[in-house]
């Protein structure tokens, strides 16, 4: 979506459940449960129904971005779950897609909220971490709900990036919360579809990218060569883990690792600046 198209309502995101949006939710059986070969709507906590995330893959229902806030710091851990103290479980499943809804996969995302008080860990990582989708272009996240702070209304921050791609940084919101009508940022096309399970929440939210075709994908568990050769007049190579600080050359220019992780082919720095910072 550009910055010149109107947000879409909540009554448009609503109405019209298309055959993509049939078929993504049949694939997230647990969080949008199948009724006679159809896929029910998710209920948000107040009972009202939400069309699963997006409505379809096409330009016009691309994920917008947000701006990044103030808390935002590199080098999240590598991982799955974020749930680093008490709160109303969370869990957050979806898909990255581009255009057409091809899957994604070994996409980076990076997440980062407040906790159930509404505070950030700007020292540590409390609340952070990042993941790559799987090669269903599938990711998972565990947390909490966050708690609120003055000024905004509950969400979730988070950056995603296709190998080789620019980055999209963005927010993700609760249906229903009250201040979503006060938060000036707050944007209905970035409602999750969350329902209660328990005494928990379970949400879903498709990325939708603005990649046509199928962009290469590396695997997010590459098998690793015992002796990688380093492109010629730099360090970098593929299959090393490198850590938080780490400086490498990459066609004569210098880099250093904004995030630890294991290179992959299509990750080189040029190419990753959520991983890679120009120095």
């Amino acid at each position: 979506m550009s910055d010149e198209e109107e947000p879409r309502t909540e009554e448009s995101r609503a109405n019209g459940v298309s055959r993509k949006t049939l078929l993504r939710a049949a694939m997230i059986a647990p969080a949008v449960p199948l009724l006679a070969g159809v896929p029910a709507l998710a209920r948000t906590p107040s009972g009202q129904p939400l069309a699963a995330t997006p409505e379809s893959c096409d330009d016009d229902d691309l994920t917008p971005p947000q701006i990044e806030g103030p808390y935002f710091k590199p080098g999240s851990p590598l991982r799955t779950s974020i749930a680093d103290g008490p709160g109303t479980a969370l869990t957050l499943t979806g898909y990255v897609v581009g255009l057409a809804c091809q899957p994604i996969a070994g996409a980076l995302l990076d997440f980062w909220q407040a906790d159930n008080g509404g505070n950030y860990d700007n020292a540590g990582n409390r609340f952070r971490g990042h993941q790559l989708t799987d090669t269903q272009g599938k990711f998972t996240l565990t947390s909490i709900v966050p708690g609120l702070y003055p000024g905004r209304t509950r969400h979730i921050h988070v950056k995603v990036q296709a190998p080789g791609r620019p980055i999209l940084t963005t927010q993700l919101y609760f249906p229903n919360e009250p201040r979503n009508s006060t938060d000036t940022l707050f944007d209905p096309a970035l409602l999750m579809n969350v329902q209660i399970v328990g005494s928990g929440r379970q949400a879903t939210f498709d990325f939708v990218l603005n990649i046509q075709g199928t962009p290469p994908s590396p695997s997010p568990t590459p098998t690793k060569t015992t002796s990688p050769t380093p492109p010629t007049g730099g360090t970098w190579a593929p299959y090393v883990a490198y850590a938080l600080g780490a400086q490498v050359t990459y066609a004569g220019l210098s880099y250093v690792c904004q995030i630890a992780h294991t290179s992959l082919p299509g990750w080189e720095p040029p190419n990753t600046p959520a991983l890679w910072r120009r120095v």
